[in-house]
């Protein structure tokens, strides 16, 4: 008889059961070993594609700052371009000459500067967008004549009455304490301050007003009511010429979008970069003669794509003169008068300068010099200006002549009938500018300057602005308010401020702060 078939627990039928089970754990295993390495490279796919959609975002949004298809800076420029701006121009020379001056009477004559402003105001009808260093408009001063402050009193009440016009005004200074702008802010104007303490260490210097991105004014005066009666001032009003409108009101957009910021943007938008250059000036019609111009700033950072700077336009200006080259300036001196950790720092600063000697002596080119005499006239300008009238000592073709402009008696802090003239005037070319020729303003401080070249052939008698400002260089130059170099120096040195104020100027950094 057959014993029955074993039914323990490792009978066969149990162990097939076994083997069963454990073939489904493997095969449940595997299954979630698959979906795990699905999960892993969709997870990884996902990543992928967003890198590369973040990347192409980047990307499409450096081309598009590239290439100005967003337009970070600026405002819109009223449809008006390179190409449909006017260029048939009326261009008047300004000046304001005290009134205790007086000169020749056949010498030239020119626009009373308060004049011209109150025309450009009249001509208002969008915007009025005015650069200035300073702001004193209305005198403070209680021993000043009431007609002495009168023009910029009332400069200052037209501007207040844009608003009721309907003609915007937009003001860029660095100066944030001017109660005149908290007033004028108030009650109406748009007013942006520039941090040139943070971004140059120097000042803000530009002087110029842009109306209607159609007519300009660009000169040495600023929004102070002695500019408007006691210094002597020049500068130039332009009419009808949006394509130099368009290209100062870049240079005003620049600075208008510089508040807050402590920094220059590597990325410039098309809105502030250059519209002409040296290298491609405006061709244009200027009373009824054939000129080129362009825009020129300072200091170099704030100079963007295509834009010249001061130092270049300058430099340029000397070296394409023929026959004289006639300056006049407040201050000349060829140093970059510094402070580091309260300690000062002075080094020479040759670019104007070498181009003038160089001028005068290898191609024979007269050049006269006007500086103004002051309290604040550095001591060292005496030295350079000796060391380049020597250069010409026994060459017969080489003229270098320097005369000085004294100005009146220092009275209650201020002195009257400064030269404030900012300007160059060659055979050929005229340059109108916001900076004195002082290593440290240009390499350091924010202006702005006009080029304006007229052709060889021009005829004697046709309304050149060149030939108006030569007339009114020769004027200042041989009237009885200027002395010679020797003079100057000795009346300096004599003066009542005697040597420890010649050593105070030497070691003291440059400042403007006269006006």
């Amino acid at each position: 008889m057959k014993a029955p078939p074993e039914t323990g627990f490792f009978s066969t039928p149990l162990a097939r059961q076994g083997n069963i089970i454990f073939s489904g754990v493997q095969q449940q295993d595997y299954s979630a070993m698959i979906w795990l390495k699905r999960r892993d490279r969709l997870e990884r796919s996902q990543q992928k594609c967003i890198a590369v959609f973040a990347l192409v975002c980047c990307f499409a949004v450096l081309v598009a700052l590239i290439f100005s298809a967003v337009d970070v800076w600026g405002e819109d420029e009223d449809g008006v371009t390179e190409e449909n701006c006017s260029k048939n121009c009326r261009i008047v020379l300004v000046e304001n000459i005290p009134g205790e001056l007086s000169f020749n009477p056949n010498s030239s004559t020119h626009l009373p500067l308060a004049m011209g402003l109150n025309h450009l105001l009249d001509q208002a009808k969008l915007s009025v967008e005015i650069v200035s260093p300073y702001w004193a408009l209305t005198s403070t001063d209680q021993g000043s004549r009431l007609y002495s402050s009168y023009q910029g009193q009332y400069l200052f009440q037209r501007l207040l009455s844009l608003k009721s016009r309907g003609v915007k005004l937009k003001i860029v200074s660095d100066q944030p304490n001017s109660i005149e702008l908290k007033s004028m802010s108030d009650r109406y104007a748009e007013v942006r301050y520039v941090n040139m303490t943070a971004l140059t260490r120097g000042r803000l210097l530009s002087s110029f007003w842009v109306v209607d991105r159609k007519h300009i004014y660009i000169g040495s005066a600023g929004m102070n009511w002695k500019a408007l009666s006691k210094l002597k001032e020049l500068g130039v009003v332009v009419y009808d010429c949006s394509c130099l409108a368009l290209d100062l009101h870049r240079i005003f957009s620049f600075y208008w979008q510089l508040q807050y910021r402590d920094y220059i943007p590597s990325i410039w938008s098309k809105r502030v970069t250059a519209v002409f250059s040296r290298d491609e000036p405006l061709q244009l019609r200027l009373n009824n003669t054939d000129a080129s111009a362009y825009v020129s700033t300072s200091p170099e950072l704030f100079c963007p794509k295509g834009r010249s700077r001061d130092l270049d336009a300058i430099r340029h200006v000397i070296r394409e003169a023929k026959r004289f080259i006639y300056i006049s300036v407040t201050d000349y001196l060829p140093l970059v008068n510094r402070s580091f950790r309260g300690s000062p720092i002075i080094r020479y600063w040759s670019p104007i300068d070498e181009m003038l000697r160089e001028a005068a002596v290898l191609r024979e080119v007269k050049v006269r010099l006007l500086i103004s005499l002051w309290t604040r006239t550095h001591p060292l300008t005496f030295n350079f200006m000796t060391s380049m009238q020597a250069l010409c000592t026994g060459l017969p073709f080489c003229s270098i002549e320097v005369r000085f402009y004294r100005g009146k008696e220092h009275m209650g802090g201020f002195q009257h009938r400064i030269n404030e003239n900012k300007f160059m005037v060659t055979d050929n070319t005229a340059y109108i500018g916001n900076l004195d020729w002082v290593g440290s303003e240009l390499a350091f401080n924010a202006g702005a300057g006009l080029v304006i070249q007229e052709p060889e052939n021009q005829r004697e008698g046709q309304d050149s602005i060149v030939q108006q400002l030569t007339a009114a260089f020769e004027r200042d130059w041989f009237s009885p308010y200027t002395i010679s170099l020797l003079s100057g120096s000795t009346t300096l040195q004599e003066s009542q401020h005697g040597s420890q104020k010649l050593q105070a100027l030497k070691t003291k950094p440059e400042s403007r702060e006269h006006e």
